[in-house]
């Protein structure tokens, strides 16, 4: 199968849904081999950012790739449509950092392209063949790749209830994707939506642009587009997502409620496949499974946050993991408001963060630094297991930012670990305690 390019340039305007920004998007053609670029013409020098995972600096719910200072956001819609749509090469320009949302999927996206009159190009398409399984596990999420001469995606989306459960099995291809994948739109838990307002996100975020999940009700502008409407958009994400390898995959993909950050290490670990194979007529060199180091991120926002604990509201004592110190340390911030559940009996005259949660925002930040310490694969829960030591120094109150510092002392036999922590408030201590923690299989009892 040859390249493709478009025809001729074309332009999409609308909002953000993460900034709120109003953004220009233009697509141009390009040359063979050119792949697809972004490029930011509102910065300095109109800096390009290659969508590769080595690139990616956020994850969860949304896929950010950066190249220095300059960032897009969100940039799985627009790959998606475009590997949906048999696009190799291509220079996407935006005037702000993150794609329209527009109605939430990929298929105005879709309807530009073709509009752009996709075309052929003289060089052949290069694919990457699958030769072995590769996977992922975190908690109940799990994502696998087998060999397959093409593309079909196997995916199964829940909630945590099971209430939305929807499986679909596809075969991808220019026709299949417009017709079942593209017109999907992004969703979202209603419970969810506080915390992603508390922290800057969904600026641009309406009814108009995704769908809420509250309970067993499903709320929308519009009827569901497909009675599975929640598992195509996930497998929408996943080919968006994998377009992150960096060539086009023949592979069969099966996800169990699959996000972006589990999209992102099995295409990290298929591209290292790749990289290692690249050389043709050389043996492969591929490492092995136990051979692969999947680099720790620098930061966690809330998404990244809850896709690693498996607490939720309203026991989520982290907002925001700031930065990895070393191997052994982090620093993770809870910002604390008067909308908090508990401040309406502890105290109601006089507002003060109970110590024992203080405590608990210590155990999760803990557990977050021990979890990330282990393999993907290892699918564990940090089950909290004693406390002492324990000193409170300061009252903490409604409008205080709360700065915690964990360090993990030992892991014995990645079984049983122990840790020291400390809450800060405009870097004063304002209490601390020794931890300790079995590191347990999610499925194990505690």
């Amino acid at each position: 199968m040859k390249q493709r390019t478009i025809n001729r340039e074309v332009s999409i305007h609308g909002k953000s849904l993460h900034t709120g920004e109003e953004v220009n998007l233009t697509l141009k053609p390009a040359a063979t081999n050119h792949g697809v670029i972004f490029r930011r013409t509102d910065l300095f020098g109109k800096p390009e950012i290659t969508p590769l995972v080595e690139n990616i600096t956020d994850l969860v719910r949304s896929t950010t790739i950066a190249n220095g200072h300059a960032k897009i956001h969100t940039v799985e819609h627009v790959l998606s449509a475009l590997s949906g749509s048999g696009v190799d090469n291509v220079v996407v320009e935006m005037d702000a950092s993150e794609p329209p949302i527009l109605d939430g999927s990929a298929k105005h996206f879709v309807n530009l392209i073709q509009q752009a009159e996709p075309v052929e190009q003289d060089a052949e398409r290069n694919y990457f063949k699958l030769e072995e399984p590769i996977s992922v596990t975190r908690g109940a999420s799990s994502i696998i790749a087998l060999p397959h001469d093409g593309l079909r995606i196997t995916c199964t989306s829940a909630d945590d209830r099971g209430i939305h459960t929807q499986h679909l099995s596809l075969d991808i291809d220019f026709e299949t994707y417009a017709a079942q994948i593209a017109a999907a739109r992004t969703f979202t838990i209603y419970e969810d939506i506080e915390e992603l307002i508390k922290l800057g996100k969904i600026k641009g975020g309406s009814l108009d642009s995704a769908i809420v999940i509250k309970g067993d009700k499903i709320l929308s502008k519009e009827p569901l587009r497909f009675k599975d409407e929640f598992v195509r958009h996930k497998i929408l994400d996943i080919i968006g997502d994998i377009v992150l390898l960096g060539i086009p995959l023949k592979a069969h993909i099966i996800a169990v409620r699959p996000g972006h950050a589990l999209n992102s290490e099995l295409t990290k670990k298929i591209r290292q496949k790749w990289l290692a194979s690249k050389d043709a007529g050389k043996k492969s060199t591929a490492p092995k499974k136990a051979d692969i180091v999947v680099e720790r991120e620098k930061t966690y926002d809330i998404r990244r946050v809850l896709d690693v604990l498996p607490h939720r509201y309203p026991f989520v004592m982290i907002d925001r993991v700031t930065e990895f110190v070393g191997e052994d340390s982090l620093i993770a911030i809870k910002n604390v408001t008067i909308n908090e559940p508990y401040f309406q009996g502890h105290y109601p005259g006089r507002p003060v963060m109970p110590g024992v949660l203080q405590i608990e925002a210590m155990a999760q930040a803990a557990g977050i630094l021990m979890l990330s310490k282990l393999p993907v694969e290892d699918n564990r829960v940090a089950f909290f297991m004693s406390v002492d030591k324990v000193k409170f120094r300061q009252a903490v109150e409604p409008g205080d930012t709360l700065e915690i510092h964990a360090k993990v002392l030992k892991i014995r036999g990645n079984k049983i670990a122990s840790a020291v922590a400390e809450c800060r408030v405009a870097g004063k201590v304002v209490s601390s305690a020794d931890l300790m923690f079995m590191l347990a299989e999610a499925n194990e009892e505690a």
